[in-house]
This record gives C-alpha cells, sequence and structure tokens, in this order.
C-alpha cells in the first residue's frame, strides 16, 4: 500500500474525501485480485455498493466496514481507539502518594515493656 502523506484532509471537502476513500477501495480490490461482485459477495453486500464508492459515491459506514474488512484492511480504524493517558498532574500525585519507607508490620502489634 502506498501512503500518499501530502494529502490535506482538511483542506478537501466531504465529496473529495469520499472520492478518496472510493479510490482506496478500489486500489485495494484489484491490488487484491477480486471483481466488484467477488468483493460485494465476501463483504455481504450487492455489487452495486462497490461500484458507488468505488465512483466517489457516499455510502453508509457499515457497508464501508464491510468493504474494509472483505480487503483484511481493517486495521486502518485503529485510529479511531482511544488510550489511556495520565496527565502530569496525575502523575505527580501518584508518585507523591507512593510509598518511601518500609515499615515493620511486627512491631505495630507488640505492648511496650514499661
Amino acid at each position: 500500500m502506498m501512503i500518499n502523506t501530502n494529502t490535506k484532509w482538511v483542506a478537501m471537502s466531504d465529496t473529495a474525501i469520499v472520492r478518496k476513500i472510493g479510490e482506496f477501495v478500489k486500489h485495494e480490490r484489484l491490488n487484491s485480485n477480486k471483481t466488484q461482485a467477488q468483493l460485494a459477495k465476501e463483504a455481504g453486500i450487492n455489487r452495486w455498493t462497490i461500484s458507488q464508492i468505488e465512483n466517489g459515491e457516499a455510502i453508509t459506514l457499515l457497508s464501508l466496514i464491510q468493504i474494509l474488512r472483505a480487503l483484511n484492511v481493517l486495521h486502518l480504524l485503529e485510529i479511531f481507539s482511544i488510550k489511556q493517558e495520565i496527565s502530569p498532574i496525575q502523575l505527580a500525585k501518584m508518585e507523591q502518594n507512593k510509598r518511601k519507607r518500609a515499615r515493620n508490620s511486627d512491631n505495630n502489634n507488640k505492648m511496650s515493656d514499661w
């Protein structure tokens, strides 16, 4: 897969983005040596939907996910994963609450000889 790092996604219109996604789907389909009919069957959708996206027309998100799964490129959606990050303030509080000394637990339970 070739990655075009020069694409200015923010500057593109929604229609242009859909067209780019369609180009990607077509590229991946052809690299997989599949016809539109074969891809549609594997994705569980009709061939017309494949044709639609490849021609730059909008399809449902569910259909796109089914297509990406059939093309074995579902990993592209990893970008939508939410990663837990600790803020610097939370990290500082955790460091402050760390134990700094060990206590002998046996001494706490003994009574004094006094």
